[in-house]
């Protein structure tokens, strides 16, 4: 049952990232297909835009989907997410483009962007909610760190996927009618992602909790009797959800802009990095069970803090495909060390009957605030800075903020849920 539930907890988040890393991966050509402009870096603005508009419904679908997991039940509020995640993937996949419907093409691309948002809003919560309670005493971080891994897993597998589509086909046919595939392939999680979510028992923790303890709303007790947890979990969301967004999911873009390389380059790097993430969160997380989670977290952010300027720098010097490589490949070290003890540390902030709202919020509203929209901020800030240098002072700062935050985190690794 334990191992379902890695599985269960995790596939959700799988089909999540990977729509999302698609979606970035082939920005430049949903720019030209959905969204004309006079110039390229308009379309792309408008396509990274679109990008964040499903971020800013990652908050309402926390709301929602995560009062509905302290309530209804994590495995519920699960099967829940991942239904209407296919529905947004599949909008996407067989929308078709303006030159075909006009304006309601990128209309639809929006409605399917709001709708991935909202469920991707629900699905941290309840499936890290979901993976700490099942965990045996001491091995929490381990469990939890599944979730950086399915993220890990997906972002290799949109690699993978675009990377042989951009080797296989042509330009145009790209534009034509490849493009879809990535899509459509994400589709076929959805209904294995079901069957084993709905062959999981409820948590233990959780079944107590409503026998035991009087109900009342989840959201309301995490913004009043809960909000310092509230805001020291945002403050770990930061580097957290930056690091993320630029330094895996946009360089591939960057790659292709800003270093000239290659599309299937730039997605050779990022399949690299996102092979090393994979392997290296569960060994994190399980680390942090011996260690902690506070002395992994703040070794890595500072890290981040030191060293993001320079390895910009170096990519600025020397642009090729293995600089790329090897820098991608540190940063995803360091992205390991942070996130595979993060989302232990979400979970072991709150107590059970608000845990999945607590945890959902605090991940999304930083998200929407500072990762999601970070794209389109870097795009922007390269333009109109001219540097190619202006991601590194992004990360930067959010590596700064979660510093001081974690700095001052007290450590629960050991403590009974």
């Amino acid at each position: 049952m334990r191992r379902r539930v890695i599985l269960a907890g995790t596939i959700g988040n799988v089909l999540e990232w990977y729509d999302f890393i698609v979606y970035g991966f082939l920005s430049l050509t949903i720019a030209k297909l959905f969204f004309p402009a006079q110039s390229e870096l308009a379309a792309l603005l408008l396509t990274f835009a679109t990008f964040g508009a499903g971020i800013v419904m990652r908050p309402v679908g926390a709301v929602v989907l995560g009062v509905y997991a302290d309530r209804a039940g994590r495995k519920a509020a699960l099967l829940v997410t991942i239904l209407t995640m296919a529905v947004g993937t599949a909008l996407i996949g067989f929308v078709p483009t303006y030159e075909s419907i006009g304006i309601w093409a990128p209309l639809i691309v929006v409605v399917a962007r709001l709708i991935q948002g909202f469920s991707a809003g629900g699905e941290l919560g309840g499936a890290t909610s979901m993976l700490v309670e099942y965990a045996p005493s001491g091995r929490r971080g381990f469990y939890a760190s599944w979730q950086q891994a399915s993220q890990a897993a997906a972002f290799l597998l949109g690699a993978v996927v675009n990377g042989i589509i951009a080797k296989l086909v042509s330009t145009a046919s790209l534009e034509a009618w490849a493009w879809r595939v990535p899509f459509l392939f994400g589709l076929l999680i959805a209904p294995v992602g079901l069957y084993i979510r709905s062959r999981v028992d409820e948590t233990e923790a959780f079944i107590l909790h409503k026998r035991e303890q009087p109900s009342g709303s989840p959201l309301a007790l995490t913004l009043t009797v809960h909000r310092r947890p509230l805001l020291t979990a945002m403050g770990i969301a930061v580097l957290y959800g930056v690091s993320m967004y630029i330094l895996l999911l946009y360089m591939p873009t960057y790659g292709v802009r800003q270093l000239k390389l290659t599309p299937s380059d730039a997605l050779l790097a990022s399949s690299v990095a996102g092979a090393v993430l994979l392997a290296l969160a569960p060994v994190t997380g399980g680390i942090s069970d011996r260690l902690g989670r506070r002395p992994l977290m703040l070794t890595s952010a500072l890290l981040f803090a030191l060293c993001t300027y320079p390895a910009f720098v170096l990519l600025s010097r020397y642009q090729t495909l293995w600089t790329l490589v090897v820098v991608q490949s540190f940063f995803a070290v360091l992205i390991s060390i942070y996130t595979g003890p993060a989302i232990a540390a979400f979970g072991e902030l709150f107590p059970t009957g608000v845990r999945s709202t607590g945890v959902a919020l605090a991940y999304n509203l930083t998200i929407t605030f500072v990762g999601g929209f970070a794209p389109f901020i870097v795009t922007w800030l390269i333009a109109v800075t001219a540097s190619a240098l202006a991601p590194a002072l992004y990360v930067s700062a959010a590596a700064i903020v979660s510093a001081l935050v974690v700095f001052g985190l007290r450590d629960q690794h050991r403590a009974d849920l």
